[in-house]
C-alpha cells in the first residue's frame, strides 16, 4: 500500500482528507504521525505557490532520508472576500496575526465587513493541492466555492472560517453542515475530487479499494 503523507497537522483538515479519499488504496497519515517536525514557511503570493513549496520541501526531506514509494501532498486554502479585494486571501489561517487563531481571524473579517449588504458580501473559498510522488511526478489540481459572508457566527465554530460562510444552494454555513454535505461542495472536496481522478486514471498508479 503506498504511503500519502499530508504535509500539515491539521486535525480538521487531515480528517476531511482521509473521509474523501477513503476509498483509494492509501495509507493517510499527517506530518506526526510520519515523525516529522519541518515548519514550511508559506511565503507564496498564491496558494499554489504555497502548496507546491510544502510538498517539495518534504518530498525532498524524505528523498534525502532514502524513504521510497511515497506521496506527499500538501494543500493551501483560504476565503477570498470581494468586497476586501480578495482579502483574507493567502493569509486567511494569520489574518488577525496570529496563525490558526480562528476566532480571532472570524472577528477581524466581521469587524472589516461591518455594514456591508448581503449582495456585497460575495466570496469563495479556494483550495489549490500539490501532489508529488518519490519518483517526481507532479500533479496540481485546485476547487473552489462560491458563497456569502454571513453578518454573524453561524454554527460550530471550530474549523477557520466556515461558520461565516454561506452557501446558499444548501442555505447553510460550511459550519451548519453535516460533514457529507460539506464535502460535497466544499472548496477541499472538489479539489481532492479532481486529485483522485488524476491518480485513478494518469500514470500514478493507485488502486481502489473496499476498506
Amino acid at each position: 500500500m503506498k504511503k500519502l503523507i499530508v504535509a500539515s497537522n491539521n486535525s480538521h483538515k487531515i480528517e476531511e482528507i482521509k473521509e474523501i479519499l477513503s476509498d483509494l488504496n492509501v495509507e493517510i497519515v499527517s506530518l506526526k504521525e510520519e515523525g516529522i517536525d519541518i515548519d514550511v514557511v508559506e511565503d507564496g503570493t498564491t496558494f499554489l505557490e504555497n502548496s507546491y513549496k510544502k510538498s517539495s520541501v518534504i518530498a525532498e526531506y524524505l528523498k534525502n532520508k532514502g524513504a521510497k514509494d511515497f506521496m506527499v501532498m500538501a494543500d493551501d486554502s483560504g476565503i477570498e472576500v470581494d468586497y476586501l479585494n480578495g482579502e483574507p486571501g493567502v493569509y486567511s489561517a494569520r489574518y488577525a496575526g496570529v496563525h490558526g487563531n480562528d476566532s480571532e481571524n472570524n472577528k477581524k473579517l466581521l469587524k472589516n465587513m461591518e455594514g456591508v449588504p448581503t449582495e456585497k458580501r460575495t466570496a469563495r473559498f479556494v483550495c489549490a493541492i500539490v501532489l508529488i510522488t518519490s519518483d517526481g511526478k507532479t500533479i496540481k489540481v485546485e476547487g473552489i466555492t462560491e458563497g456569502f459572508v454571513t453578518e454573524e457566527i453561524r454554527g460550530k465554530e471550530n474549523f477557520g472560517y466556515d461558520p461565516l460562510f454561506f452557501v446558499p444552494e444548501f442555505n447553510k454555513t460550511f459550519a451548519e453542515m453535516s460533514a457529507e454535505e460539506k464535502n460535497s461542495i466544499s472548496h477541499r472536496g472538489r479539489a481532492l475530487k479532481k486529485l483522485k481522478d488524476e491518480l485513478l486514471r494518469g500514470d500514478i498508479y493507485v488502486d481502489c479499494s473496499s476498506k
